[in-house]
């Protein structure tokens, strides 16, 4: 009797995992859908579409990127969590989604309950620039001006609650100056009127930056990352600068649904990781003054929630809120 017993929770116990490995194996057996919660033709669908040809290429089966941008790219993050969690609904999300759930209103999903990370694809650092016009040459010179006339700097966003938005806000605090946000609606027209003189200070990509700073355009003052940019080696960091906490990157990673299979993340997470090792797709990236990534979903996940504590905090201490 214990002997029949222990068999049966022996067979039990093996069939969740049976099922998980037949599922990986099987997977994927049809087309897959890539959310991206972005316009068609910016920075984080390009890494999409990048990453879903490479993806279809491993895996031999389709994978569809749906462009369903708005509220801050959390429309595509909602439907992503409600989807079934199955593999065949995915979502490349930028690191705009860790700061979300804390900004808006009635956020329907958690960034890190709703989801199962499987990797980070890329990252790119932000660029402290200003216009030619203001007259500094360093980070102490901008403290130094912004302490002199409080307010008088303004710095320039793509929009409330974006990256460079987050950034001037935590440059703020670090820095115990005030600065007058604008926030523009998209990087075109905040850029537009950081070349014409009409605002002071931004946060741009790097992508963005470095060649009008090479054109003498802009005036780069720093660089929001550990080590200094290739593509800038005079330029310093923030950290060098006597400034620390402003610790804001902008990155694009792959989630699934919370509840995907295991098997199915590991297969995912294993693929996206050697689609980053090929020098075709470095390349890609690192033209973009962007860092290749390819990390497992448990370093990646790890990364996730430390930033969504900290970005949360954040938001809380400076009482900083999107209708």
């Amino acid at each position: 009797m214990n002997m029949c017993l222990n068999v049966a929770l022996l067979v039990a116990a093996a069939v969740p995992t049976m099922c998980f490995a037949q599922a990986a194996a099987e997977y994927p057996s049809k087309p897959v859908k890539v959310l991206v919660g972005y316009q068609a033709g910016g920075p984080t669908d390009l890494t999409a579409r990048l990453i879903a040809t490479k993806l279809q290429t491993a895996l031999g089966q389709a994978f569809v990127v749906d462009n369903k941008p708005g509220a801050g790219s959390n429309i595509a993050s909602e439907q992503a969590a409600s989807s079934p969690a199955d593999g065949y609904t995915l979502l490349v999300a930028a690191s705009q989604m860790t700061w979300n759930s804390a900004l808006y209103k009635n956020v329907k999903y958690d960034p890190v309950r709703s989801f199962v990370p499987i990797s980070k694809i890329m990252a790119s650092p932000a660029v402290l620039v200003v216009s030619p016009n203001l007259p500094i040459k360093t980070v102490a010179d901008l403290v130094s001006l912004a302490k002199r006339e409080p307010s008088k700097i303004s710095f320039a966003s793509s929009g409330n609650g974006t990256v460079p938005h987050l950034s001037g806000e935590l440059f703020k605090s670090a820095a115990g100056v005030q600065m007058t946000h604008v926030p523009y609606k998209g990087a075109g027209p905040a850029l537009t009127d950081l070349l014409g003189g009409q605002v002071d200070v931004s946060f741009m990509t790097a992508l963005s930056a470095i060649q009008y700073v090479k054109d003498g355009k802009l005036r780069a003052l720093a660089v929001v990352s550990n080590e200094r940019l290739p593509q800038l080696p005079n330029v310093p960091t923030l950290k060098e600068s006597g400034i620390s906490g402003v610790d804001v990157e902008s990155w694009n990673g792959l989630f699934a649904p919370a509840g995907t299979p295991p098997s199915i993340v590991q297969k995912l997470s294993d693929a996206v990781v050697k689609i980053m090792k090929e020098p075709d797709v470095r390349k890609v990236f690192v033209d973009q003054a962007a860092t290749p990534i390819g990390n497992s979903s448990s370093e990646f996940a790890a990364e996730v929630r430390a930033e969504v504590q900290r970005n949360n905090a954040f938001i809380k201490s400076a009482n900083l809120k999107i209708d």
